[in-house]
């Protein structure tokens, strides 16, 4: 089993991106970081990990921003407070730092998707928020507030989780191979900000669509558990026990 195909269009693109990067004046070179930003956040292990964490709630569009924000953040603090060092004294991440990331984040996405499988199985699906009553809609409603601290922690350290390992620090070698220091380092402040951007707006894209009325139903008896068990066999492949 072996999902690399979903990398390698991804991975024609960024040595296209890194080639662009080679020698590039200050301005080019922020211009392309920008766009390594916006396409990191397609990266199938990021998606699979945020989408998972929507999933496993009944948000909206602004909860499912919030979350891909919040992954965002701890995946661009990460890669700042490792990366500007190693950029700026023009050394490598550990490759011990680096595998041992890549295995956690495969265990961390079959966890998730034990998670969602679960709550799929016991039930917690069935019914979308706002074919409950009023009252217990209401319920709903502070009992999701009260869990926008626990969810926002969660995606945010799975975000920095993600900095350490995976396509992202791939993404820090490639920043690394610019000859210019000083100019890897601002294409790397302007990168971090950008994915957290961009996986706010895919992730924010993915609510929009399962909150449709007509996508809900399809969502609650047949994606849900479809999707946990592509994450699962994805988590398996990631942390290389399958």
């Amino acid at each position: 089993m072996s999902f690399d195909s979903l990398y390698q269009p991804l991975e024609h693109a960024d040595s296209w991106l890194s080639g662009l990067l080679n020698g590039s004046p200050l301005l080019v070179a922020l211009a392309v970081a920008a766009v390594l930003g916006l396409r990191h956040a397609s990266d199938p292990d990021h998606l699979v990990a945020v989408t998972s964490i929507v999933a496993s709630r009944d948000g909206d569009v602004r909860s499912g921003m919030w979350i891909g924000a919040w992954w965002g953040v701890g995946h661009g603090l990460v890669l700042l407070l490792l990366g500007a060092p190693l950029l700026m004294s023009r050394a490598t991440m550990p490759a011990w730092l680096g595998d041992g990331a890549e295995t956690a984040i495969g265990l961390v996405t079959i966890a998730l998707a034990l998670r969602v499988l679960i709550k799929w199985v016991r039930g917690g699906y069935r019914a979308a928020p706002h074919s409950h009553g009023d009252e217990v809609h209401r319920h709903l409603r502070r009992a999701g507030a009260h869990d926008h601290g626990r969810t926002a922690r969660e995606a945010l350290g799975l975000g920095a989780l993600h900095g350490l390992g995976g396509s992202g620090a791939v993404v820090l070698l490639l920043i690394a191979g610019m000859p210019n220091a000083v100019v890897a380092l601002g294409a790397l402040l302007l990168y971090a900000p950008v994915t957290a951007i961009s996986m706010a707006f895919c992730t924010g894209a993915y609510s929009w669509v399962l909150t449709r009325d007509l996508v809900q139903p399809l969502y609650r008896r047949i994606l849900i558990p479809a999707f946990a068990a592509f994450s699962l066999l994805f988590g398996l492949w990631y942390a290389g026990l399958a």
